[in-house]
């Protein structure tokens, strides 16, 4: 059997990934009949927002898994991501738990919201919840090191280059200048 090229096999996987004219598909089955499907509110949203099949109470600090009423079929070689909607966010204080589906699951979709709000809050059917974000993944083969390579940032971990280091830093600067 003759040996194909590397980008030969590319093409044909990139082929088998994408429809006709290039673009990529999110297959979608309504599990329930009155489900919504999945969609794009504006041409330049990163997300696909995602809709409550339920209606689902939610006390301060719980959390839940709410249906969707789809199933989806993420394309190979790309993940799901599942996101906060910053209007739920802003306005309910409701947040989403992390949701990866990668293109192996094909069950219902369910987002896990949690309430961290002081007050109780009703996710009501037909609500956008979340979104859902496509991204193309990477594999990596796992490599064990005796010692990483140093950079400016190190170990300094959570926050270490937020506002508190700017402000320091800017009040430096205003000593500087007085």
């Amino acid at each position: 059997m003759p040996k194909k090229s590397i980008k030969k096999i590319k093409k044909e996987v990139t082929k088998i990934k994408r429809g006709n004219g290039g673009s990529l598909f999110l297959e979608v089955k309504k599990i329930s009949k009155d489900a919504f499907l999945p969609e794009y509110m504006l041409n330049t949203d990163v997300g696909l927002d995602l809709r409550a099949n339920e209606t689902v109470g939610l006390y301060p600090m719980e959390q839940k898994a709410v249906k969707t009423g789809i199933a989806v079929k993420i394309p190979e070689g790309y993940v799901g991501l599942i996101r906060d909607r910053a209007g739920i966010v802003s306005k309910m204080n409701v947040h989403t738990a992390a949701g990866t589906f990668d293109s192996a699951y094909t069950g219902e979709v369910s987002v896990v919201l949690v309430n961290l709000g002081e007050s109780s809050v009703e996710i009501e059917k037909g609500m956008r919840i979340a979104q859902l974000v496509i991204i193309p993944i990477t594999r990596v083969k796992v490599q064990e090191v005796k010692s990483l390579i140093q950079t400016d940032r190190g170990e300094r971990g959570f926050g270490s280059t937020g506002f508190k280091e700017r402000l320091n830093e800017f009040n430096k600067l205003a000593k500087d200048i007085e």
